[in-house]
């Protein structure tokens, strides 16, 4: 599978500083699990947890659970047990060092190169390399799971361009036309003035805690022409105190002081933002563009109301930011769990991406449940890999493809980058005290704020 467009040119790594103190929570050696070590132990019986998103529906643990069934029933010896686990950068830490993750769990690409720096997640590559189609990845979108090697220890699930994410409802309430979403960052503003105005509505919400508030900051500044950080060979120097983050800055500073159209609610993270986006309060925000799963099944959004579209790109050398989902294994599993999990992680996440057959189990079993099934996605391998799975699901398809329109006509004409490649949360982590203080104080100093912001990510950098 060859990529022909450019949006699958991410270069997507980066490594979250967990301090050094964590590198004891590794039980790995360096050297992984060897297949014919696998092979060993493949007739054991074995029992791996593996993670579900927290505050799932019932419906949609349902289709999980199908979904282990049919897997126990190609493999006997393995027993598979859920555990309710969502990637949250403040906390995330103190899990890995705590031993509470599972067996199988998911973090960002930011976090891939960090953990397997470290040694803080299973050494699998030896096991992946074994799968048909582990060749067949995107080479940019693997290397947030490899060591400097090459060895794929996290295997990537899924990529995504940020979006911006509306309510066609409120569009519609707001004498706005749903189908014609905003294509400036301009129309953005004149759109979130009017959805507060007639409506009464959040017109647009900005998540500012649990390091979101830097990550989509820093979305802004990508499609405004700038980057947070720039790496020259080994070097990489903190670029949050410039005008392109300065410019995001004070557009946000007016929509919330000049126009009122931000709302009230100014501690947003990930997960309150799509709690109030779903539940019909919020006209707008940005995030990942395949957050329609989530908004569905966690947070009951009306599939009717549902929009989105790509972001504005203004200025010289504006982009998408891009990142995606790494699957890895827990340190402390033993080489009978660890060749379990890369056998779950090859069921249940990445069959569907490579194989009709389990392509259609899959969205049989996720539309028995009435889960969505058939969002457009980024793909992990190629635009037409992508496309050949709409294919293969096309009758089990239950959303509204001509919803997603706006941004999976347009998602693959725009130029994605990754995020910042060095303390990439800690990078967000000193953002989100900038954007909170820019909605709840008016005088805000902005150039004040970003030149402490930028020395304290630099200072983050340089420790390493």
């Amino acid at each position: 599978m060859k990529s022909t467009r450019r949006t699958t040119a991410l270069a997507l790594a980066g490594a979250l500083t967990l301090g050094a103190a964590l590198t004891a929570c590794s039980a790995d050696d360096g050297q992984g699990t060897a297949p014919a070590e696998a092979e060993e132990t493949s007739d054991e019986p074995v029992t791996i947890q593996v993670a579900i998103d927290e505050g799932l529906e019932e419906g949609a643990v349902e289709a999980v659970k199908t979904r282990i069934d049919e897997f126990e029933a190609e493999h006997p010896n393995i027993t598979v047990e859920t555990q309710e686990y969502t990637w949250v950068g403040t906390t995330f830490a103190a899990d890995l060092a705590g031993g509470t993750l599972p067996d199988v769990f998911t973090v960002p690409f930011t976090d891939g190169r960090g953990l397997i720096e470290r040694q803080q997640i299973a050494d699998i590559s030896g096991l992946v390399a074994e799968l048909p189609y582990a060749a067949d990845l995107n080479p940019n979108v693997a290397a947030a799971g490899q060591s400097s090697d090459g060895g794929q220890w996290a295997m990537p699930i899924a990529a995504y361009g940020q979006a911006i994410h509306y309510n066609r409802g409120i569009f519609t309430e707001a004498g706005l036309d749903p189908d014609a979403p905003p294509t400036t960052w301009d129309e953005v503003r004149e759109a979130a003035a009017t959805i507060s105005e007639k409506t009464g509505k959040t017109g647009f919400a900005e998540m500012t805690s649990s390091n979101t508030g830097g990550w989509i900051l820093t979305t802004l500044v990508y499609a405004m022409g700038g980057r947070g950080e720039q790496v020259d060979g080994d070097t990489a120097t903190a670029t949050v105190d410039t005008p392109e983050y300065a410019k995001a800055l004070e557009y946000l500073k007016a929509m919330r002081w000049d126009d009122d159209s931000m709302g009230d609610e100014f501690l947003y993270d990930w997960g309150t933002s799509h709690a109030d986006f779903g539940a019909g309060k919020i006209g707008m925000f940005v995030s990942g563009g395949g957050d329609y799963g989530n908004l569905a099944t966690q947070n009951a959004m009306n599939p009717d109301d549902y929009g989105v579209t790509v972001l504005p790109l203004e200025g010289d050398d504006a982009a998408v930011l891009g990142g995606g989902t790494l699957a890895a294994v827990n340190a402390k599993a033993t080489p009978a769990e660890q060749a379990a999990a890369v056998q779950w992680i090859d069921f249940y996440y990445m069959a569907k991406l490579t194989d009709e057959q389990a392509a259609v189990a899959d969205a049989q079993a996720t539309a028995d449940q009435g889960q969505p099934v058939g969002v457009p996605i980024l793909p992990v391998f190629d635009q037409e890999s992508e496309e050949q799975r709409q294919a293969w699901i096309a009758d089990l398809t239950n959303v509204p493809l001509e919803q997603f329109a706006p941004y999976s006509d347009f998602i693959y004409d725009q130029p994605l980058e990754a995020e910042p490649p060095v303390a990439t949360q800690d990078l967000y982590a000193a953002l989100d005290p900038v954007v909170q203080a820019v909605l709840t104080d008016e005088d805000a100093d902005v150039a004040a704020l970003l030149a402490e912001a930028e020395a304290n990510v630099q200072n983050l950098i340089d420790r390493g």
